[in-house]
């Protein structure tokens, strides 16, 4: 038996120091991601905006999105809303108008999706059109009123790529909405504070990202992935171009409220960036060290560090195993300093490092104290998504794969 724990030791022991690194780097960002001073306004805006919002059957939210865009406190004359229908079979088109936007039809059975949507309206845009930036913004978002302002703080500073806060705007539906928004909270906001901070890439989130006119015709968003955003993001960087954060403007997205609408949600999020990490990790971090840059080693470390519910079930294993180990010990009669050995402590550090990282979602999530109470159902979503989910049976996933509305679900069991 001795020789079982022994072995049990080595394998909690090594596994530890794999997986130590990831808990110390979340909990970092997390030390890091404090608010930022937000810069003053420069002077008066003269820049002129195209807000894109890609759509693939939206009747339902798109009317509300436009109207919302159209609220944004900017100069009138120096901004337009563009809705790129992607092969959309409702009547997205008809409504979109009617709320007074321009819009731009696209149909490709062969070549359909987001990244196909935007790299067809970015094109033309450039071709002929006269402006200088674009914002995307989702069909199903609604945008804080200060969003172009910062947007053009950030592009007159030298910004050549902006990324607003991104959060949930169905955030109190249920209890999966309520833990997604504490999720968004540490992969969006704790994670581009802190980043900000150091000066280095936020990446880009697919919803609320503002691109200068040079940056598209420098380099043209010839990005389809599942991930687009994301790897548009990693693309731009290794082209030595970070991404800002404008942490005083949100766009509030529609997530997914029920278990089946979300699976579909959550098998994009995750495979795409699976792809990601077997596309380009080699590359940002030969490049990262080749040109000692802080900015491509982070956007490694962004892909190469896995969903939060691997990560937090991982470290609940080990600390599982050091339990059964540290039991066994004081069985056999071991002295009380001997009960947690090297590997127990390193178990407990990753653990606090996760804890914290945990804890500054919540503190940005909006929820407040009653963010902790959420926390609760953290296991079960975490089953939800290892077991149910199952994210790498759908690598073949290649298409624009629309997440059911709320307005739109139904009784699970139908």
């Amino acid at each position: 038996m001795d020789s079982a724990i022994n072995i049990l030791g080595m394998i909690s022991f090594w596994t530890a120091i794999l997986w130590l690194p990831i808990a110390i780097y979340l909990g970092t960002l997390a030390l890091l991601a404090s608010p930022l001073r937000q810069p003053p306004r420069r002077r008066q805006p003269t820049r002129r905006f195209v807000i894109v919002v890609p759509a693939h059957n939206e009747e339902l939210s798109i009317s509300t999105t436009v109207k919302n865009l159209f609220a944004v406190d900017y100069p009138s004359e120096l901004r337009r809303v563009v809705v790129v229908a992607d092969n959309c079979t409702d009547t997205t088109v008809d409504k979109a108008r009617a709320a007074g936007a321009e819009v731009v039809e696209r149909n490709d059975t062969n070549k359909h999706g987001k990244g196909y949507a935007l790299d067809y309206v970015f094109t033309k845009l450039i071709e002929h059109d006269d402006f200088d930036a674009v914002v995307v913004v989702d069909a199903d978002t609604i945008v804080s009123a200060n969003l172009l302002d910062a947007f053009d703080n950030r592009l007159e500073a030298g910004a050549l790529a902006v990324q607003a806060e991104y959060g949930v705007r169905n955030i109190h539906d249920s209890w999966r909405t309520k833990l997604i928004a504490i999720a968004l909270a540490m992969f969006h906001h704790t994670r581009s504070l802190a980043r900000e901070r150091l000066h280095v890439s936020v990446g880009l989130r697919g919803n609320g990202m503002c691109f200068a006119r040079s940056l598209l015709k420098n380099h043209p968003h010839r990005v389809h992935s599942l991930v687009e955003d994301v790897e548009f993001g990693i693309v731009i960087g290794l082209a030595g171009i970070r991404v800002a954060y404008a942490s005083e403007a949100e766009v509030l997205g529609e997530m997914a409220t029920s278990g089946k609408a979300a699976v579909s949600q959550r098998r994009r999020w995750e495979v795409g960036r699976w792809v990601l990490v077997r596309q380009y990790l080699g590359n940002l971090i030969a490049q990262a060290f080749r040109r000692r840059s802080l900015t491509l080693a982070d956007l490694a470390m962004d892909i190469m560090v896995p969903p939060l519910s691997y990560v937090g079930l991982v470290i609940a294993g080990g600390l599982s195993l050091e339990t059964v180990i540290s039991l066994w010990r004081i069985s056999d009669g071991a002295e009380s300093w001997m009960w947690i050995g090297t590997s127990g402590w390193l178990w407990v550090s990753a653990a606090a490092c996760l804890g914290l990282y945990v804890l500054r979602g919540v503190q940005y999530s909006g929820l407040g104290v009653a963010g902790l109470g959420v926390l609760m159902f953290a296991p079960v979503y975490v089953l939800w998504k290892v077991v149910i989910a199952r994210p790498f049976r759908q690598r073949s996933v290649k298409s624009w794969v629309r997440t059911q509305r709320e307005s739109e679900t139904v009784p699970e069991d139908e």
